[in-house]
């Protein structure tokens, strides 16, 4: 059996963490970009045979993480992969507080990253790849309040309907092609990670939803970082994967 490729964004910590151990155990190939370097994962990959690159990019800045992929992509043997995919999983929540009393640098990082740097890979992953004769898919990681907004997250908001909206456009333009990728905009549900401990850990004055955060993790209602992984990766193996486009995996 042929390998699988994968490139994953923010694969150091939580969730993308969890994704990348498991993309390693299964054998496959797999390309990290993130601020960090995971030492583990290098460890993880001796051990299941698989082979791994990590790319320490901040992705604030995407345009030369973008070109670098289109540029490593480009010196690979298609039919040396019986798969490959992206995955945009990097994301950030600026300091939270209404858009009135945001930091302007922080509202640009958080666009760049959630936003801007998915729109750029995903365009150098499906340039590269065009002419690929494998199965080719896009995961862009959503958030449900890319679709029910709340107060005091304008940012990241914003950030996700976006992404969920490219996904949208992005998957006319390949239903045209003959070999057009798959893209799917996946809300993973509610994750116990840093980013909902900085939610529930804000003042009530600066986040009016801070108690119902704080009552996920209290009932003990928040998925492991393990188990959503597993839930995200089983995505991809669906036979309608991409229909829809706009998908939530609590609703499977």
């Amino acid at each position: 059996m042929k390998p699988q490729l994968y490139i994953l964004t923010g694969g150091s910590r939580g969730m993308g963490l969890a994704m990348a151990r498991q993309i390693l155990e299964q054998g496959h190939h797999l390309l990290t970009i993130a601020r960090q370097r995971n030492t583990d994962l290098d460890t993880t990959a001796q051990a299941h045979g698989a082979t791994l690159t990590q790319w320490q990019q901040d992705l604030a800045h995407p345009q030369p993480a973008a070109q670098q992929l289109l540029q490593w992509l480009g010196a690979l043997r298609a039919e040396s992969y019986s798969r490959v995919v992206l995955i945009n999983n990097a994301g950030v929540i600026p300091t939270i507080a209404p858009l009135s009393h945001s930091d302007w640098n922080a509202i640009s990082q958080a666009l760049r990253v959630g936003l801007e740097a998915p729109m750029l890979l995903t365009s150098a992953f499906l340039q590269a790849t065009e002419g690929w004769n494998i199965p080719r898919q896009v995961l862009n990681i959503s958030s449900g309040l890319g679709r029910r907004a709340i107060a005091s997250q304008a940012t990241y908001c914003a950030a996700k309907a976006g992404m969920d909206n490219f996904s949208v456009s992005v998957a006319l333009d390949e239903a045209a092609k003959p070999n057009g990728a798959q893209i799917c905009s996946l809300a993973p549900g509610v994750i116990d990670t840093d980013m909902q401990l900085q939610l529930r850990s804000a003042s009530e004055a600066a986040f009016p939803d801070v108690n119902r955060f704080a009552n996920l993790k209290r009932e003990g209602n928040l998925t492991s970082p393990q188990k959503a992984a597993a839930r995200v990766l089983a995505w991809l193996e669906r036979a309608d994967f991409g229909n829809p486009v706009l998908a939530d995996v609590r609703q499977a």
